[in-house]
Formats: C-alpha cells, sequence, structure tokens
C-alpha cells in the first residue's frame, strides 16, 4: 500500500460499460448508496496504476475516499447491479444477483485488456432480498488480503483495489463499522448468470450472453475446444478447461474456498467472492471451515468434485446454444462435461510434480504423491509447513521428519532417488519458487481482523505488505515470520464466517 502524503488532485480513468449492451433483463441500473463519513484504509497502487488510476489517488485519502465509498464518481453513466440465480448447497435459488454489490464500469488497460471496477458493500439493489446491502468491516478486510495473497502466489483472481470505512454501523453479530471494498476482475459473469439468462422467455438473451462471455474472455488455442459454429459448447468447453486449472492450483496452495455456489463459480476461471475461505493449516482431506457448511459439501477433497458439479449445471443452462436438436444437445454437453475429471486430474498432477521438482513423468509419481499426503493425513501435517521443508528436505530430512514422524524417512529416499544426481542447491531454490512459506493463516487474519475493529489498522497494513512475497524465506521476527509460523494448539481457528 502508498503511503498517504502529499496533495494531488486524484486522476479517475474513464470508465466503460459493456455490460450495459447485454439485454436489460440481466442487470439493473442503481446507484451506490455512498458513505456518511468515508475514510480510507487501503489503496492498491500497483493494481491502480495498472488500470490507469493515478498514483495521486494515494496522496489524497479524502478525495479517494470519497469516490471507493461511491459518494462522487464522474463517470459518463450510472452504475448497475447483475440478474444472476443460482445453485447454492445444491438447492436452485432462481433470482440472487448483486444484492450489495455496484458495478461502477470496466477500465480497460493500454494493453486492451478489461477489468470490472465494482463496490462491495455499497447499499441495496433490487437484487438484496431485504438485506441491507452493506459490509461489515471484518469481511471486507479479509476479501482484502485473501485475494491479494492468491494473486502474488500466480492462483487467477479477482483483486483488491480499495477499502473505505463507510461511517455506518451494520447490524451482524452485533453491530460492527460498515466498510466497502472496490473490486477488480476480469468480469463478473457467473455460471448462475447463465442460469438465470436460461430460465427467460426470451432466448436471444441467452444467446447475446454467449456472445459477450466468448467476446470478453476469448477461447484460448486448445485443440480439445471447438470452433464449429456451436457457440455455447465452445464457452462450456473454455470453462471446464479454465475451472479444472483453477482448483487444481487451489488444491497445491491447501486453499478452501468454502461456498462453491454456482453464484460464486466465474466464467473467467478467477476465483471469487472469499466469504467463510481459508487456507488448510493441519492437512486434512475432510476440512471444513466454512460455518454454514454443515455436511461439509464444499470440503477440501471435494472441491474438484464441486467443480465438476458445477460444469454440469452450466451445460444444462447452455443447452439451447449448443445446438437446436436437443438430443444432440444433451449429448455434446455431456460429452465435454465428462472431460472434467481428466482435465482436472492432469492439471493437479502437474501442480503437485511441480511441487515436489519431479523432472518430467514416471509411472511412480501418482503413487509417491499420495503417499506424501497419506503421511501429512496420518500426522495432520501443517499443509504450507511440510512443502516449504522439502526445499531443505533434499540435504537435511530433518525440518519434514519434524512434520510428518519418523515414517517420513522412508519417502524421503524414495522422493531423493526420483529426483536423482540434480545439484541440490539448484533443487532447493526450485523448491522454494513454488512452495510459499508465508501465507494468510487464519488465526492471523482474525487477530487483524479483531485488532481492526479496535482501531489498530497495523497489522492489516503489515500482513498485506508480507503477503506479497510469499515464496521469500521470512526474516526471524515480524509479521512474516508470523505468517510463516504454524498455529499453536489454543490459536486454531475452526470456522471461518461469510460476513452477509
Amino acid at each position: 500500500m502508498d503511503t498517504l502524503t502529499t496533495t494531488t488532485t486524484p486522476q479517475i480513468p474513464k470508465l466503460d460499460m459493456q455490460y450495459r449492451t447485454l439485454p436489460d433483463a440481466l442487470h439493473a441500473t442503481v446507484e451506490p448508496y455512498g458513505a456518511s463519513s468515508p475514510k480510507l484504509v487501503a489503496y492498491n497502487g500497483d493494481l491502480g496504476r495498472s488500470l490507469g488510476f493515478d498514483i495521486s489517488f494515494a496522496d489524497e485519502p479524502a478525495a479517494a475516499a470519497t469516490f471507493f465509498a461511491g459518494n462522487h464518481r464522474p463517470a459518463p453513466q450510472p452504475a448497475l447491479a447483475m440478474a444472476y440465480a443460482g445453485h447454492q448447497f445444491g438447492g436452485f435459488v432462481p433470482r440472487l444477483g448483486d444484492g450489495r454489490a455496484h458495478l461502477l464500469g470496466e477500465a480497460v488497460t493500454e494493453s486492451g485488456e478489461r477489468f470490472d471496477i465494482q463496490l462491495k458493500g455499497s447499499g441495496q439493489t433490487p437484487f438484496s432480498r431485504q438485506g441491507d446491502g452493506r459490509a461489515a468491516l471484518g469481511p471486507v478486510l479479509r476479501e482484502y488480503v485473501v485475494a491479494e495473497a492468491m494473486a502474488a502466489l500466480g492462483i487467477p483472481t479477482s483483486r483488491a483495489l480499495a477499502a473505505v470505512l463507510t461511517g455506518d454501523m451494520v447490524l451482524r453479530e452485533g453491530v460492527q463499522p460498515g466498510a466497502i471494498l472496490t473490486r477488480v476482475a476480469a468480469s463478473h459473469l457467473r455460471v448462475g448468470t447463465f442460469e438465470y439468462a436460461a430460465r427467460l422467455s426470451d432466448p436471444n438473451v441467452l444467446d447475446a450472453l454467449v456472445q459477450f462471455a466468448l467476446q470478453r474472455h476469448p477461447v484460448e488455442t486448445d485443440a480439445d475446444i471447438v470452433r464449429d459454429g456451436r457457440p455455447g459448447l465452445t464457452l462450456l468447453q473454455a470453462v471446464i478447461a479454465r475451472q479444472a486449472k483453477l482448483i487444481a492450483q487451489w488444491m497445491g496452495v491447501g486453499f478452501i474456498h468454502g461456498v462453491m455456489n454456482t453464484d460464486n463459480c466465474t466464467i473467467s476461471g478467477e476465483t471469487i467472492d472469499y466469504g467463510p475461505c481459508a487456507f488448510m493449516d493441519g492437512y486434512n482431506p475432510a476440512q471444513v471451515y466454512s460455518s454454514i457448511d454443515h455436511m461439509g459439501r464444499y470440503a477440501f477433497a471435494n472441491q474438484p468434485g464441486i467443480a465438476h458439479w458445477n460444469m454440469a449445471v452450466l451445460a444444462q443452462a447452455l443447452l439451447r446454444a449448443i445446438d437446436p436438436n436437443e438430443e444432440t444437445a444433451v449429448s455434446l454437453a455431456q460429452e465435454a462435461v465428462n472431460h472434467f475429471p481428466a482435465q482436472f486430474e492432469a492439471a493437479y498432477r502437474t501442480v503437485m510434480r511441480t511441487k515436489l521438482a519431479l523432472p518430467g513423468t514416471d509411472d511412480g509419481d501418482v503413487q509417491l504423491i499420495d503417499d506424501l499426503l497419506g503421511l501429512m493425513a496420518e500426522s495432520e501435517a501443517d499443509f504450507t509447513g511440510t512443502f516449504r521443508a522439502l526445499g531443505a528436505a533434499i540435504e537435511d530430512g530433518a525440518p519434514l521428519v519434524q512434520f510428518l514422524g519418523a515414517d517420513a524417512s522412508s519417502w524421503l529416499q524414495r522422493w531423493r532417488d526420483r529426483l536423482g544426481n540434480i545439484e541440490t542447491a539448484a533443487i532447493r531454490v526450485q523448491l522454494n519458487a513454488v512452495n510459499p512459506a508465508i501465507m494468510p493463516r487464519n488465526h492471523r487474519v482474525e487477530a487483524m481482523i479483531a485488532a481492526a475493529y479496535d482501531g489498530d489498522f497495523e497489522p492489516f497494513s503489515a500482513m498485506v505488505e508480507a503477503l506479497k512475497s510469499p515464496y521469500a524465506e521470512p526474516a526471524s521476527s515480524g509479521q512474516a515470520a508470523l505468517l510463516a509460523t504454524p498455529p499453536a494448539a489454543d490459536e486454531v481457528v475452526h470456522a471461518t464466517f461469510c460476513g452477509t
């Protein structure tokens, strides 16, 4: 974050609004409430500069707060809220939409990339469903921290541009200070957007949405993706490929989204909507953090299966856009969805081979990876710490044995044999470049939020700064050292909360 010092006038890029070209059924014009006494908590200067926001936003906190609270916006068009449906914990809700978010427009970079600029927690919309449209400070800070951590880890994600205290109170678990997050995303199109369009009486809406999505997120060169005049099938195959890679990357850092509802599943392949999310401490495939996931639907190891399920829901929504003949459309959609497990497995094994620095491929790699995870599960070894210890274990196995116990010795020898005669110093550098040391550990995030509620934002600022360099070797003290240290038994966080 940038230092708030001088007094220059912030420059705001002219925001476009492609969403307004979509049929009216897919959005509603609505302005943010604004805030009674906005105060800038954080501004992401590096991200802002890349989007065309002048650095003076960070130098003029009052003006920045006014903009990022929605009080003043010199834009050529009003804000809007997007309409979408969604399956929440498996149950279909036909009308959700942005109940507390306002899309200000789209920033277009010098290279022509387009990014949504959205306020979250900025007031009621036609989709609020009796909600107050506000956000509390804690969830805003959590999303800011986790989104930026994911970006630093190289995982596709929405980003946090700014956080503002509103000066207004909201009622959640008691009365809490309100806040607004400015979120940046490649787009806010979700599986639920297509579910909503598919159930409208006008078939042209779905067709327009599919074309819009393909224009906004061009399909990468991929031999498995067809381009035979069936845009719905092209889109489906592209989204399946993106989601398979995304979930594999989540698994590689021990991330649990917490609410993988179809309205939280993007077409772009970005992670979005950081509610009751968490990074695992002790490895447990059945780990659940979300306080509302009572049946473990979105547990760590269930995430590939849920993503597969979400892709089936998308396929169902896209049938009319895949082929006018229903039988043909179903057959093509089913074939595409059936490829998801293999695509995920390939992506996941690539992630795990990279984390173990395994050169090329070998028939025994799958067993080697699975045996390590088995040892980790038996001892509930710290996920981040165990993989980070591999860098040292190439020469000295003690750090790995510390996490896994004596049974790790046999696995360690098999791993070293698999690596062969590669120079150990180079392997250590390679391992430390892909296995992070610094993560937004749950107990530290909770402590940071508690401090912010007491008016102390220093832990938040220090955490954001430390998380910019997740692969760096942390110093022996300071915020980075804290984020590299597993929780003590009495510090373990067992539940996280959505905050809506």
